[in-house]
């Protein structure tokens, strides 16, 4: 009796203090488990938020347009970009919109934000013309920015602005280079119109008046700088002649050490401009 109930103690023993190893396949099927019940979660999370994002209170009602609209009716641009707008108040793709409301003529800029729960708040800037662009007869502008952009001429509401022209991605560098001469002539009581970009790299001007300047090659401070040494003498010469600068016909600055000059009644002369 005494060594059965030894024995059975030291067993008991020896169980207590082993740890038991659970088998792979049941570990591989507690995480199973897991997974399946997570999955689970997520996908009715999910179609809780599906359903409540895909409510009729978040259904677009309204687009509130402002800023500038001066060439453009704020119904009108809202029923024709309506039409290509899709979602709702969360769905729907604020790139599309902004596109949509940029794609209309006269609209350089729109800034699209939502509203809670069910409106677009559609903020515009528009296009300030600043020169035709290109050829005769083109339905083309330049705006501030020296961007072009295309438009019925018709709503323009300053028809005598100047026509610049040269390569589509040269705008910015002729509106700046017209910025830069518009008052290096007016010091000399000329007025600039046109200005032209030629394909061969070389600029030249068309004074109001009716004069033609050839200004040569170059970026703006080398024009500007070639314009200041005329400046410096071109009066003069033009007295000496007994001629007021109006009756300039053509300027050549094209020349390394001077410019030529014919004015009306003078034959062409080439005058040596200082580089003082």
């Amino acid at each position: 009796m005494s060594a059965s109930r030894y024995t059975t103690h030291t067993r008991a023993r020896v169980d207590k203090n082993t740890v038991l190893q659970v088998p792979w396949d049941v570990k591989l099927m507690h995480i199973a488990g897991s997974c399946m019940f997570a999955f689970l979660a997520l996908g009715a999370v999910w179609s809780v938020f599906w359903a409540a994002v895909h409510l009729p209170v978040f259904n677009l009602v309204a687009i509130t347009v402002e800023g500038e609209v001066n060439h453009n009716n704020a119904n009108t641009l809202r029923a024709n970009v309506t039409t290509r707008m899709t979602g709702n108040f969360f769905t729907t793709d604020l790139r599309q919109v902004r596109e949509a409301f940029e794609g209309v003529p006269w609209v350089r800029l729109a800034i699209i934000q939502r509203e809670f729960p069910n409106r677009l708040r559609v903020t515009l800037q528009e296009h300030q013309p600043v020169a035709y662009w290109g050829d005769e007869g083109e339905s083309r502008l330049l705006n501030e920015f020296g961007e072009v952009f295309e438009a019925n001429l018709g709503d323009l509401e300053n028809a005598k602005i100047p026509r610049l022209k040269g390569p589509d991605n040269q705008s910015r560098l002729v509106w700046e280079m017209h910025q830069a001469l518009v008052p290096m002539f007016r010091g000399l009581a000329l007025e600039l119109g046109n200005l032209e970009l030629t394909e061969r790299g070389s600029w030249r001007a068309y004074l109001k008046q009716g004069a033609v300047i050839e200004l040569g090659r170059g970026d703006v401070a080398e024009v500007t700088t070639r314009m200041q040494r005329v400046d410096q003498t071109l009066v003069a010469v033009a007295n000496k002649l007994g001629r007021k600068l109006h009756a300039l016909q053509s300027l050549d600055l094209r020349h390394d050490n001077g410019y030529a000059i014919r004015l009306q009644g003078v034959s062409t002369l080439e005058v040596a401009s200082s580089r003082n």
